[in-house]
């Protein structure tokens, strides 16, 4: 945590990779800081019969992760619909997701670490020039790897203030 606020050179990266995972890094840093102390009861707290509890969220990043190391890593644009399967509900989120819950902090936080393992540890044996390849993206508008992984951490960041939201919401609910 010493060095969470510098982007700088990581160990068996290089140079871009070290950038983009010390930004992963810092938007992983916050996520778990936000959620390491709730209960399941809070992970699972739904505002209304449409919402995303932070339980829902925290299985989302994981099953976003995991699609882009499908979607960049083996140069795919579309899932099977096994890896579909695997990864819905989290995925799509609502109320399919809803079915996500009875979890401890711990299970959340597992998945998200051994994921991000995965994806470092294939980062580690890619050329910073990997990042920088364009294939036909959202929209068929041409897009590099780059700009996929930053999505992964955008998406992140973006629920992460869905969480705060939640977690404001769950405090209410018990007063």
């Amino acid at each position: 945590m010493d060095s969470i606020l510098i982007i700088d050179q990581k160990d068996g990266l290089g140079p871009e990779f070290s950038k983009l995972v010390s930004m992963m890094d810092y938007a992983r840093a916050t996520t778990i800081e936000e959620v390491k102390d709730l209960t399941v009861e809070e992970l699972d707290f739904l505002y209304d019969e449409d919402a995303n509890s932070i339980g829902m969220l925290l299985a989302h990043f994981a099953a976003v992760e995991k699609v882009y190391q499908i979607v960049t890593f083996e140069n795919r644009d579309d899932l099977t619909d096994e890896e579909v399967a695997r990864l819905n509900p989290a995925l799509d989120l609502g109320r399919p997701a809803q079915e996500i819950k009875g979890y401890p902090i711990d299970y959340y936080l597992t998945e998200l670490a051994e994921v991000r393992a995965a994806t470092v540890e294939k980062f580690k044996t890619l050329p910073d020039e990997w990042l920088f390849e364009q294939t036909p993206f959202w929209w068929d508008l041409p897009a590099n790897n780059y700009f996929k992984w930053f999505h992964v951490f955008e998406d992140e960041l973006n629920h992460r203030g869905q969480i705060r939201l939640i977690k404001k919401m769950t405090k209410k609910e018990k007063n």
